[in-house]
Parts: structure tokens; sequence; C-alpha cells
């Protein structure tokens, strides 16, 4: 049986197809939407990046039924479950391509955030945070003995900082230290949880961690970073040298660093200073990137419990 699974996140819209009979993915892509782009403090979804969305939506379809999948589900996160006209894009992508979008909330998404990262990593003894930075929010999922014990999910998404303070190019130190003042504030629930705990090892998941990722291995060229494998570990050196030069970059000079992906030239430069936030605050001594994260939790989900997800029509 091959199943498709598109999550349609604030900056992209990814497709998974795989395989159960193989156990193995068979395609993975995604198509930039930015649904998040020109909305204002109200949050709503803007009519050009609903015609953005529904057409990555008709495109995934089509992909999928040229792979012949048997069935094919799509989940929703923080930009559609927040915007007060979410439901119509949900609305729309039924009644004109027949698919059925699962919208869920914050708890649930850090859920399957953490069922898809334990599938492409393996976890360390010493205490962990997953933190998983999309467009729309940022999930927190902590870690003992390899297992969770705390997760939330923050309105601290890449799109949303920058929406929201709208920085120089390249950022000052005074907007950095701004930044860090509010995540200071808006992480208090995470800092008590995690005060307890004492996790030494950060894993990222999506697409800010897979960027930097790649830049390191391109820019130092110590550490392999292939497309089939699911996890990488940084230099934690090299990773803060990226994020430095990512910070006192403009944007042009950003979009030209060796593995920027250019639609996070603008995103990474919050995703560095949430990153390095974290880092810092919690005293992180391993920093490692992991490949899987919503779509893969959200595969082996249904192998457990299909019943609950919202099937599209092919």
């Amino acid at each position: 049986m091959k199943i498709a699974i598109i999550d349609c996140g604030t900056n992209t819209f990814n497709l998974l197809i795989r395989s159960q009979a193989e156990n193995r993915t068979l395609f993975n892509t995604k198509i930039p939407v930015r649904l998040a782009e020109g909305a204002g403090e109200d949050l709503l979804i803007s009519e050009a990046a609903q015609t953005r969305a529904l057409d990555a939506l008709a495109q995934h379809k089509q992909t999928a039924l040229d792979w012949e999948v048997d069935a094919l589900y799509a989940v929703a996160t923080a930009a559609v479950r927040t915007a007060p006209n979410g439901t119509d894009l949900v609305q729309a992508a039924e009644k004109d391509l027949g698919i059925k979008i699962n919208v869920i909330d914050g708890n649930t998404e850090a859920q399957l955030i953490y069922e898809g990262v334990k599938q492409g990593i393996e976890f360390k003894d010493a205490g962990s945070l997953i933190m998983d930075i999309g467009g729309g929010s940022t999930e927190f999922i902590l870690l003992r003995d390899k297992k969770p014990v705390w997760q939330a999910s923050f309105a601290l998404g890449s799109s949303v900082m920058l929406n929201r303070f709208r920085p120089a190019d390249p950022i000052l130190p005074e907007e950095i230290e701004a930044i860090e003042d509010y995540l200071d504030e808006v992480l208090a629930p995470l800092k008590e949880a995690a005060g307890k705990e004492f996790p030494r090892v950060l894993i990222g998941s999506s697409g800010s961690f897979d960027t930097l990722a790649q830049m390191c291995a391109e820019i130092f060229r110590t550490s392999r970073f292939e497309e089939d494998e699911t996890s990488y570990t940084f230099s934690m050196h090299e990773y803060m040298n990226v994020a430095n030069r990512m910070l006192k970059s403009t944007f042009e000079e950003r979009l030209n660093t060796p593995g920027m992906i250019p639609m996070r030239a603008d995103m990474i430069v919050m995703a560095c200073i949430e990153i390095n936030y974290i880092i810092k605050r919690f005293g992180i001594r391993l920093l490692q990137q992991c490949n899987y994260a919503l779509k893969e939790g959200l595969y082996y989900s249904l192998e457990n419990d299909s019943e609950q997800w919202q099937k599209s029509s092919l």
C-alpha cells in the first residue's frame, strides 16, 4: 500500500509518499507557499497566499496520482489554525480538489513531530530537547530517558517573528536583544520545565535546521550531509560560525551563502536567534538535525490509528 501525506505548513507544503509494503520513502518534495506573507495583525491568509496554497495542493495531488497511491492524507498547522479565514482554505481544498485537510492543534503537532523524529535519529541517554521551527509556530519536546515528558507549541515561527519585529538588514544588536527579551518572556513555561530536566542535547527538525546543516556541510566540508541520511550532527563551532555569519549578513549575502535555500534567506535570521537562545539558556552541548518531522510522524500514526484522520478523495 502506498500512502501520500501532505503537510500544509506556514512556509511550505510538503509531500511524502511511502510504501508500507517496502517500508521506505518513495518520493519527498516541497512547494513554497508562504501562507503568512502579507498577513497583518489579524493573521488573515491573503487571497494570493490561498491561491498559492491551492495550486500547491493540486500539484501534490497530481504527483500522488502519478505514483498511484492508495490513500492521501493532509494536515495543516499554525497558519491555518490561527487564521480567522483558515476555514476558507480548508473548504476550498475539499470542494475544488477533494482534499480533506486535518487542522491540528499545537499539542498534536508536537506529538507528531516527536513520532517522526524518533524514527530518524537515535536518542542519546542525556536529557534532550527537540525543537521544530516552522513558519507559524515552534514546537518543543523534552525527553527524559529517551521518552517525552513535556511538550508545547509557541507562536514563535520564523514568519511570525519576522512580521512582528521587521528587523533591519543586517539585523542590529539592539534588535537581537529585544527579540531575546521577548523569547525570555514567551518561553517561561519551557524554562520552568527544562530547569528540572537539564537538557544537554538539542535536536532540530524541519526547514531552518535542514538549511543550517546544509550550509555547515558545504562551507566547512568536514561532515557528510547526504539526502538519504536521516540525521546530521553539527560541530558546535561550525554552527556558531554560520549562525553569526547569518546575523551579520545582508539578505543578498545570505542568499549567496553556499547551501542556502533561497526561500530561507530572510527567515534564517529569526531561526538563528531562537536556536542561539536555547543553546545559551540551557547549556546545550550537542546539536543534531533530523530529516524526519511531522509528516513522517503522521505516517507512523496512520499505521497505529488511521481512523482518527480524514482521508482525501483520489
